[in-house]
């Protein structure tokens, strides 16, 4: 276990995952005030370039990723299902926020955008 505990740990990168992961969480459940942003639809961006960085630091995280196609999609699936659990928090937990279907997909959009730029660093880095 002590062993599997350093190796977790060894890269400082998981520990700017787990951060992305609680700073998500926690800005999704907590009220906010209103955007001076007067764009029409733009927390869909925010929530595409939080979640790309959430699926890009939990890719960095586990370098064996790098190899293993099935460690890759695992975790960006797990990533688009944390998007989906916090959006229905967000309607059971709060009366201020609401779950959203466009939401969801912002998130989803953002976690495949990880997986590319991902995938095409990796490949470059096994290229040298």
């Amino acid at each position: 276990m002590q062993k599997l505990i350093r190796v977790l740990f060894k890269d400082k990168i998981i520990f700017i995952a787990i951060f992305c992961a609680l700073t998500i969480g926690f800005l999704s459940l907590v009220k906010v005030p209103e955007s001076t942003v007067n764009i029409s639809n733009i927390d869909k961006g925010y929530h595409a370039i939080a979640y790309f960085s959430l699926g890009l630091s939990w890719l960095l995280s586990f370098p064996i990723s790098i190899h293993k196609k099935s460690v890759k999609y695992t975790i960006a699936i797990s990533c688009v299902f944390y998007g989906i659990i916090i959006e229905v928090l967000q309607s059971t937990l709060t009366t201020y926020r609401t779950a959203s279907l466009l939401d969801m997909l912002a998130n989803a959009v953002g976690v495949f955008m990880a997986l590319l730029i991902f995938k095409s660093v990796s490949e470059k880095i096994n290229a040298i």
